[in-house]
């Protein structure tokens, strides 16, 4: 009887660390009696020896290891080289070669990955990359070649949804390799995913290595037939066909699956998987092609025996630049030829020097395709010059438009050059006819982008952009419509007056008239464009805009617009109202002139306040020197910090002349005199009112001379004034015209509603203030009166002891009454102005049940509306119930608010009306068991129908009577169309069925899958509901499917067939488990108690036998050191040792 051994994880490691013999035996025998040995299984069988390898003859084995001389290692560095072709390079810029952004990719690929990168160019500007590394570090390195430095393609392969799995494989190990292998991206859908389709993303040679490597996983876990079929590699395009034709048809025709390896791959194995009459009839047909093209005698010639008729084979020279062109586009021309001629192309790799080009087919079709292959070979490359700035638009969002080029001439290979070398060369490569059309249509292309790019720039004062753009943007939108161009308004915070309009030029001259007409109809604003020589406008113009500046000012504020420096137009803008506008063209045309005579500056220093005096009224003064000299003369603004300089410009004779006369007055200026005159004390007031503000306005003006007064008490009506003669004397002459002006006045009465006075006066009495600058006029507003209307009238008809009369209508109440003094005509101007300032009222009637959305959500929308039109709109009180809503504001402003109210009027009863349309309802009866299918999981179904219908759909509560009413709600169509829908889904419902199974209980937990994704899954994809058996139910293996027939039966297959796959998991799992448990238990034995695990029990252990124990780790002869002496050692229990 053989030994038998225990071996627990104890007694392992006691074995482990020198268990000595007898004890083991001891062990040994303990055990022993109460094991069936036969039922054991063996050291060997638990544990199989690797095979040995025979010694040579006459060589013995030595007894130690150690001591055997070491085989030398391998290099483990490869060398590979990828190729990547001109069209399909990122970076095509041919003078940074080896640095810019290739280079740093290059780099950053190394660092990452820790291969070698060499990198040189082909004579076709391919790029060839010389890759050494590791082996793993060599395929990193390619996928990144490929990803970052080649661009990339992208397709999808469909296989059976249970088949994704063995594409990942475990932990994902497959996926990763066949990325690595074929260089490519693969997008496989998640499990909750219904679709089947995986995305290939990557070159085109490694998206066909993908597909056909993920077809060839699908094929070999395809459960029905799979044969494969050795055949040439040359009769592949005949099998396949142009376009994959053939293949397709004896795909359809068979029902079988043909994976055919692509050109790419080197492979002659073709798989043919299906039924097994399908693949047979495949087989059979595939060998008719086969045999067909064998027997056609084989002749390999050259070039020059082309007039041989039984010739099937022709090689010619063909140079390797020009393969491409013989390629095609995705191969488009091979399969061209193939399918014209019946030919096949075969074109050596990329990556081999020959240039050999081999035609296989009939004789009599072999001439046609070499003829289309030297046409192919004789194509063209142009280079058009278009402006980069149009690029992005030729190519397109997402490349759209330059693929609709692309398709419209499939011949001709477009290059853009990249963005960053900012050159404008496009390159088009093909035959060289469908280069001429190519280059013609994109010609046109470029041609109407440059007439739709034209841009003007509309320069419109500021506070009328908001007329411009309209209420809600109506204007403008129209305007655009119209013109069929794009219009840019300035932000509202900028500073910027300038309304840009973009398309063709007539179009752009249109929306600009357009826009230039609603200002005009705003205000007087004129426009005229002046030539003026461009190499003059930085003259014109001055240092930080001084000398146009000082013409803008002097002309009434008119807006002068240069174009941009460097641009060579001559052409200068003036904006402002016609008379200003004219004054200033004259100006800029006389400077113009003097400047290209000759131009000559000199700068002159004054005080400060002796500027305006210089100026004079009006630029009288500097008008007077200027027109008697001819010269410009420049003052200082507010934001110059040289407040002293005075600048004066013109030919040299005219500036001596102005220089000579300013000089002159400053120093008059400087010249202080004291004078005197006589002014009536009943008009000193006037001039000493308001803290003396008269007084200082002429100080300002007449070059600070200082005016006194006499004493009040005194009742003198001396006035003195001091200061520089020409000052004093200028000074003096305005205040007797002032004082004409006050013995000129009159009062005048202007009666207009105390209620009206605030808004007369304007924010902060702004309005009143401009009306008195204009006119030249004082105006008095009377005290508010709080009590008007308002008189106590005692019972017995007295007050105070006097009878109190009734007002007369007819007599103007005081506080109605505004008093003002000036000279008569100007008081009459200013009484009219006043009098268009009275607000009025209009009354408009808008249908009650509107005027709560007029008002808005807190007053909002009429606020808008007061604000937009600068009116008060009142809306009656909610308890009156009335339909008139009144319109307060000037005059001018109730024509355009009343328009605004009634189109508002307008939009809310369109809106009431889609309300009412919407409101449409109707029921549908629906069983309440269908309820919850209509619905859906999480409400998915019901709000699919919402949403795609517009409607909204209400299922009955729990305490309705009605529980199979559903209540769809919205306009009517769309509520029928929901109704059908739901009908359809009950229609549906009614037809399923429910099926028993049997699924043995062992399996339904891996079925249901974690959180019951599995089963979900299932359920998801053959649109049934699966139903398990509760916790103890009478039959634990009875499963429910319910669902369409067809779907049911097939979710049944599916359950099984995965019933069939776990079960014999299961299966394998028990008899794994089976060496875990004492063989021969009976009923008695398990009633007995359990000791502990005896472990894992084998037979004929190597530390049973013998006398042997078990190595010892601590054991320097068990176990040597690296360089250490080794002393023979006897043969181990654990067998010989193998190096």
């Amino acid at each position: 009887m053989s030994s038998v051994a225990v071996l627990t994880q104890e007694s392992f490691n006691e074995h482990r660390s020198g268990l000595l013999p007898e004890k083991a035996k001891a062990a040994v025998a303990g055990t022993s009696g109460a094991e069936d040995e036969d039922s054991l299984p063996t050291y060997k069988d638990a544990f199989p020896p690797l095979p040995e390898k025979p010694l040579p003859e006459g060589v013995q084995e030595t007894g130690n290891a150690w001591t055997t001389k070491i085989r030398p290692l391998k290099s483990s560095v490869i060398t590979q080289v990828f190729h990547v072709p001109l069209e399909e390079r990122k970076y095509k810029d041919m003078n940074q070669f080896g640095e810019g952004d290739q280079a740093k990719v290059c780099l950053d690929i190394m660092h990452k990955t820790g291969a070698h990168l060499e990198l040189s160019m082909a004579k076709d500007q391919g790029l060839s990359i010389m890759v050494s590394g590791k082996h793993d570090a060599v395929m990193k390195a390619r996928k990144e070649i490929v990803s970052r430095l080649q661009t990339q393609a992208s397709a999808t392969v469909a296989i059976p949804k249970e088949h994704h799995r063995f594409v990942i494989g475990k932990s994902g190990e497959k996926l990763q390799e066949l990325e690595l292998k074929t260089a490519t991206k693969i997008q496989i859908p998640r499990p909750e995913d219904p679709s089947n389709l995986i995305k290939i993303s990557g070159t085109k040679e490694g998206l066909e290595k993908a597909k056909h490597e993920i077809l060839l996983i699908s094929a070999e876990q395809d459960k029905r037939a799979v044969e494969r079929m050795n055949i040439e590699k040359v009769y592949h395009p005949f099998i396949t066909g142009a376009y994959n034709k053939v293949v397709g048809e004896l795909m359809q025709e068979t029902g079988a699956r043909i994976n055919v390896p692509p050109p790419s791959v080197n492979k002659t194995e073709i798989v043919i998987t299906g039924e097994k009459e399908q693949v047979a009839l495949a087989i059979a047909k595939i060998k008719k092609i086969y045999e067909e093209k064998v027997k056609v005698m084989i002749l390999n010639v050259t070039f020059c025996s082309f007039q041989k008729k039984n010739a099937t084979t022709i090689a010619v020279e063909v140079k390797k630049s020009q393969h491409k062109y013989v390629i095609g586009p995705k191969g488009n021309t091979l399969q061209e030829i193939l399918d014209r001629t019946g030919v096949s192309v075969e074109i050596p790799p990329l990556d081999s020097s020959s240039e050999t080009v081999i035609l296989r087919g009939e004789p009599d079709r072999l001439g046609q395709a070499l003829t289309e292959v030297y046409a192919k070979e004789n194509e063209r490359t142009k280079d058009m010059i278009i402006e980069q700035r149009f690029h992005r638009a030729i190519i397109g969002q997402k490349g759209e438009k330059v693929k609709e080029i692309r398709d419209k001439f499939p011949e001709v290979i477009i290059n853009f050059p990249d963005p960053a070398q900012k050159s404008d060369i496009v390159q088009l490569r093909g035959p060289r006819t469908e280069v001429e059309k190519c280059t013609k249509f994109m010609q046109k292309m470029v041609a109407e982008m440059v007439e739709n790019s034209f841009s003007v720039s509309v320069p419109i004062f500021k506070q009328f952009h908001k007329n411009i753009i309209g209420k809600g943007g109506a204007n403008i939108k129209k305007i655009r419509e119209e013109t069929n161009t794009k219009i840019d308004l300035p932000a509202e915070n900028s500073n910027s007056e300038m309304i840009i309009i973009t398309g063709k030029k007539a179009n752009c001259e249109a929306a600009k008239n357009r826009i230039l007409a609603i200002q005009k109809e705003l205000a007087n604003i004129t426009e005229v464009e002046v030539s003026i020589p461009s190499k003059l406008h930085n003259s014109l113009i001055g240092s930080k805009g001084r000398f146009v500046r000082s013409i803008m000012e002097e002309c009434g504020g008119v807006h002068i617009h240069f174009p941009t420096e460097g641009s060579g137009i001559d052409a200068v803008t003036i904006r402002g109202t016609a008379e200003e506008v004219e004054k200033a063209k004259k100006q800029l045309l006389s400077l113009a002139e003097e400047k290209q005579i000759k131009s000559h500056t000199v700068e002159l220093r004054a005080k400060p306040e002796y500027h305006k005096f210089l100026i004079g009224k009006g630029g009288g003064n500097i008008r007077k020197v200027r027109d008697s000299t001819g010269a410009r003369i420049i003052f200082p603004t507010a934001d110059d910090k040289d407040q002293e300089l005075i600048t004066v410009i013109g030919t040299e004779e005219a500036v001596a002349e102005a220089q000579k006369e300013l000089e002159a007055l400053i120093k008059s200026l400087d010249n202080v005199v004291e004078d005197f005159m006589i002014v009536d004390p009943k008009h000193h007031r006037f001039f000493v009112a308001r803290r003396g503000q008269v007084l200082r306005d002429i100080a300002d003006e007449y070059g600070g001379v200082i005016v006194s007064f006499p004493r009040t008490a005194t009742q003198s009506d001396k006035v003195t004034l001091k200061g520089a003669k020409d000052c004093v004397e200028a000074a003096k002459k305005r205040m007797l015209e002032m004082i004409e002006d006050l013995d000129a006045q009159v009062t005048m009465e202007c009666v207009i509603p105390q209620k009206f006075h605030r808004s007369i006066m304007g924010p902060k009495g702004s309005r009143i203030q401009q009306i008195t600058k204009d006119h030249n006029v004082q105006i008095k507003f009377p005290d508010r009166d709080d009590q008007q209307g308002k008189y106590q009238i005692q019972e017995n008809g007295e007050a105070n002891g006097e009878v109190k009369e009734p007002a007369d209508p007819l007599v103007p109440k005081k506080c109605d009454v505004i008093v003002l003094s000036g000279r008569k005509e100007r008081c009459e101007a200013a009484v009219e102005a006043l009098k268009a300032l009275v607000p009025v009222s209009v009354a408009v009637e808008v249908p009650f049940e509107l005027h709560r959305y007029i008002i808005g959500q807190k007053g909002s929308g009429i606020r808008k509306m007061m604000d937009e039109f600068e009116v008060n709109i009142q809306v009656p009180a909610h308890e009156l119930q009335s339909d008139i809503i009144s319109i307060t504001g000037l005059a001018s402003h109730l024509d355009r608010a009343k328009e605004g109210l009634l189109e508002r009027v307008k939009e809310l009863q369109a809106e009431q009306e889609d309300r009412a349309l919407r409101s449409f309802k109707l029921t549908i009866t629906v069983e309440p068991k269908y309820h919850p299918k209509i619905i859906g999981r999480k409400g998915a179904i019901i709000t699919q129908i919402r949403n795609e219908h517009e409607v909204n759909i209400q299922f009955p509560e729990k305490n309705d009577e009605n529980q199979d009413q559903i209540t769809i709600t919205g306009y009517e169509q769309n509520a029928v169309a929901a109704r059908n829908a739901i009908q359809a889904i009950v229609d549906e419902l009614e037809e399923m069925i429910s099926e028993d199974i049997t699924l043995d209980s062992k399996v339904h937990a891996r079925i249901i899958g974690a959180r019951g994704k599995g089963i979900r899954k299932i359920m998801d994809e053959f649109k049934v509901d699966v139903r398990f058996p509760q916790s103890g139910a009478a039959d634990p293996n009875l499963v429910t499917v319910t669902g369409r027939p067809e779907h049911v039966d097939e979710a049944i297959d599916h359950l099984l067939n995965l019933e069939e796959e776990y079960m014999a998991d299961v299966v394998e799992n028990e008899a794994k488990m089976a060496y875990m448990k004492p063989s021969g238990s009976t009923a008695s034995s398990m009633e007995e108690p359990r000791g502990p695990s005896k472990g894992f029990v084998v037979r004929e252990a190597p530390w049973a036998t013998g006398n042997e124990k078990a190595p010892d780790m601590s054991s320097s002869e068990e176990f040597p050191s690296f360089g250490a002496p080794v002393t023979n050692a006897r043969s181990s229990p654990w067998g010989p040792k193998r190096f």
